[in-house]
Parts: structure tokens; C-alpha cells; sequence
């Protein structure tokens, strides 16, 4: 039996694709690790996947809250994250490297973790991409500027994996190519979302999204009263922008405020110090940790950070997106949404106002027909990609095992 490893670091959005991955791959098979954060040590093996965790014991979700907190401006809180996460990588590459031996490939996620120890040990590689802005444009004429960009900004990419690289006795990359695969890049976004970049080497291949129906979840017996007592919610799903460092009352003010005057139902996801000390309208109700697969599907639309994970599941379940971004990859999601139909122009976190909020509503209200129509047939042709099985046949041939 083949054995593969992948880790990946960050929050929930950043796991949950590899999980879907993961359990594609053992339904084929594969005998499959999922590294992580310990904190995922419910999620992922909830999902029936082996999980080793990763580095120190922390709550991922709150770590970034606190980042966040500290940095009102995107740009900033961005770099101070990946700082963070980075610092992670570094500190666990011993541990990185007992999980890679024996296997016999690698998959190397976003965050690049395992690519450095996967080339120690002589292990082919297969990289995941999320960020389609990271994909080097080789078969691109480069100017000498462009070059000179490119080096400078490749060059402080690369320093946290040189890092990595000088404790085992290698010297530095001279550019990001050296722990790239030369196999295969899966990209799971949709064609239908992006275009793919006539730029890109033959390697580098959108396979679709990747996603599982929720069949077998059960939501509780408060939420399902709620469902059935009245028109279709909102659904407010703001990923770890929700985990607060501390209680953040206007914040949530805005959002009950702006959907009381704008007469909507809501359920709220995260925001849970802030709730615990709460009294919300009946009109409202708050959930855990319930599936976007599921959760998703049962409202009108969704206010959400606009996170890699909440995009995809808005466009997979065929519900339009109100886009509240705080980073930069963020922003960049939101912009995809707005361009493929199913989304009314973002609202800044850092620039949001109760006012900006309820007049964001009452467009999305008067252009709900087109936006809801544009949606149910994104999710139809995104359905029609079959990600995940493309995904493991992909592998599998450029491996040789198909």
C-alpha cells in the first residue's frame, strides 16, 4: 500500500480542503497522513482520517484573532500571521521529517510545509495551490524590472525554508523552484471561477473544487426550530475574523442592528465570547461549529470574511455572498466573487460601518434574483468538475500508480 503524508497549517478553512483530499485518497487505497495543528486532532479525525498533529498545542483560531486585533491594516496583519505560522514551520521540521520517512510521496500544501524534508529524504512531491498569485508565470517574457521584483520578493518568501534548509546541511535556494514540484501542481478552484493562465507551465492544473456533501450531520434540535419557524436566514459566517481576542460587542451590534432595520432573519457563527453575555432578537439564533456545507444551504445568503474555505462553499451550495474581507488574500477571494456574479461589492472589515452594512443588504435585497440565478448556476457547473475525483486521478498519474 502507497503511503502518502501532507501537513498544513492555519485555520479551519486552511485544513478542510485537505481533508476531503485525504479521505478521496484512502476511499482509492492510499494508506494517508494529515499533519496539523493539534488543535484539528477532532476535526480530522472526525473525518476518518489518520492525524498527526504539528507543532505547539494552540488555538490556531484565536492566535489569528489576536493578530488580527493588533493589526487593523491588512497588509500588516497578513505578514504578521504568515510570521507566525512560519515560526511554526521552523519549530516543527523535526517532527516533519519523522512523518515523511517511509512515505512514499509527499503532498505539499499552501504553507510549503514538508517540501524541505521531503527533498532531504529523496521523496517526490506533489503541491496544493490556494492562491493562484503564487503560480509562476515561467512561459512569460520577463523584463529586467520584473525580474528584479520578482528576485527581491522571492528572496524574503524564501528565507524562512533557507532556514530550514541550513539544519540539514543544504545550502540556499537560489529561488522558490528548488521546493516546487516538478511533477504536478493541483489548484482546486473552479475554470469557472478563474482563468487559467495561458503563463503557467503544463503542470499547474485547476482541478475544481474540492468538497463533500454533509450528509450525515445532524443539526440540533434548536436550530432546526429556528429553520422551520420562518422565511430563510442570513447566515453570518466570518471564520476567524468571529474569534475574538476579547468581547467585541459593537462588532456584533452592527451586524444585529443592520439586519433588524433591513428585516432579515439570521444565524450568527462564531462571536461566542461576545454572545455568552448576549441577548439576541428571536428573529436571530447563534450556531457552532456546524458545517458550511450544510449550514450553507439553508440561507438566503451569507456575510462572510471571504476565506479560501467560506468562498468555495458559498459557490458550491449555489448561495449569493455579501463579502466583509480583512486580508489581502481575502479581498482577492471577494473580488472573484463579485467578477463570476454571485456577490454585491465588498465592504472593507477595517472600512465597515453599521451604515455601509445595511445599505450592503438592501442592495443584495433588490438584486437577489439575478445574484441567487447566477449562483445555483455556478454550483451546477462546479458540481459538473467532479474536483476531487480529478484531483486523485491527477496524482495518481503523475506518480505512476494509475
Amino acid at each position: 500500500m502507497k503511503k502518502i503524508a501532507m501537513f498544513t497549517m492555519g485555520t479551519r478553512g486552511d485544513v478542510q480542503p485537505y481533508i476531503y483530499l485525504s479521505r478521496a485518497l484512502k476511499a482509492k487505497g492510499y494508506d494517508v497522513t494529515l499533519g496539523s495543528h493539534p488543535c484539528w486532532r477532532g476535526l480530522i479525525e472526525d473525518a476518518g482520517v489518520h492525524f498527526e498533529p504539528i507543532g505547539p498545542d494552540i488555538d490556531i483560531e484565536m492566535e489569528a484573532a489576536v493578530i488580527r486585533g493588533k493589526s487593523p491594516n491588512a497588509v500588516m496583519s497578513m505578514i504578521r500571521t504568515m510570521n507566525f505560522i512560519m515560526k511554526i514551520i521552523q519549530g516543527a521540521t523535526r517532527e516533519v521529517y519523522k512523518l515523511c520517512e517511509g512515505r512514499d510521496l509527499i503532498i505539499v500544501t499552501h504553507s510549503k510545509i514538508g517540501a524541505v524534508e521531503a527533498a532531504v529524504l529523496g521523496i517526490p512531491v506533489i503541491d496544493v495551490t490556494l492562491q493562484t498569485e503564487m503560480i509562476p508565470e515561467k512561459l512569460k517574457e520577463q523584463k529586467f524590472t520584473d525580474k528584479l521584483i520578482g528576485s527581491m520578493i522571492g528572496h524574503q518568501i524564501d528565507k524562512p525554508y533557507n532556514r530550514i534548509r541550513k539544519e540539514y546541511g543544504l545550502k540556499p535556494m537560489k529561488n522558490g523552484d528548488e521546493i516546487r514540484s516538478d511533477k504536478l501542481n493541483l489548484i482546486p478552484i473552479s475554470k469557472y471561477v478563474i482563468e487559467r493562465s495561458p503563463y503557467w507551465e503544463d503542470m499547474n492544473v485547476l482541478t475544481g473544487y474540492w468538497f463533500e456533501e454533509e450528509g450525515d450531520f445532524t443539526p440540533s434540535d434548536k436550530l432546526l426550530s429556528f429553520l422551520e419557524a420562518g422565511e430563510k436566514p442570513v447566515i453570518i459566517a466570518l471564520g476567524a475574523m468571529s474569534f475574538e481576542a476579547q468581547s467585541e460587542r459593537a462588532k456584533l451590534d452592527m451586524f444585529v442592528n443592520a439586519l433588524s432595520k433591513t428585516g432579515h432573519r439570521a444565524i450568527i457563527q462564531g462571536f461566542q465570547k461576545t454572545l455568552s453575555g448576549y441577548s439576541l432578537p428571536e428573529s436571530m439564533t447563534a450556531c457552532g461549529s456546524v458545517p458550511h456545507s450544510w449550514l450553507f444551504r439553508q440561507g438566503k445568503f451569507v456575510i462572510h470574511h471571504c476565506g479560501f474555505g467560506t468562498s468555495a462553499a458559498s459557490m458550491i451550495c449555489g448561495i449569493p455572498s455579501l463579502p466583509v474581507p480583512h486580508v489581502l488574500d481575502q479581498l482577492g477571494f471577494a473580488v472573484r466573487l463579485e467578477k463570476a456574479g454571485v456577490a454585491t461589492d465588498h465592504i472593507s472589515a477595517k472600512d465597515l460601518t453599521g451604515e455601509k452594512l445595511a445599505l450592503a443588504i438592501e442592495s443584495m435585497d433588490s438584486s437577489y434574483g439575478a445574484l441567487k440565478a447566477r449562483a445555483l448556476e455556478l454550483s451546477s457547473l462546479i458540481a459538473g468538475e467532479h474536483g476531487l475525483d480529478t484531483a486523485v486521478r491527477l496524482i495518481e498519474e503523475a506518480m505512476g500508480w494509475a
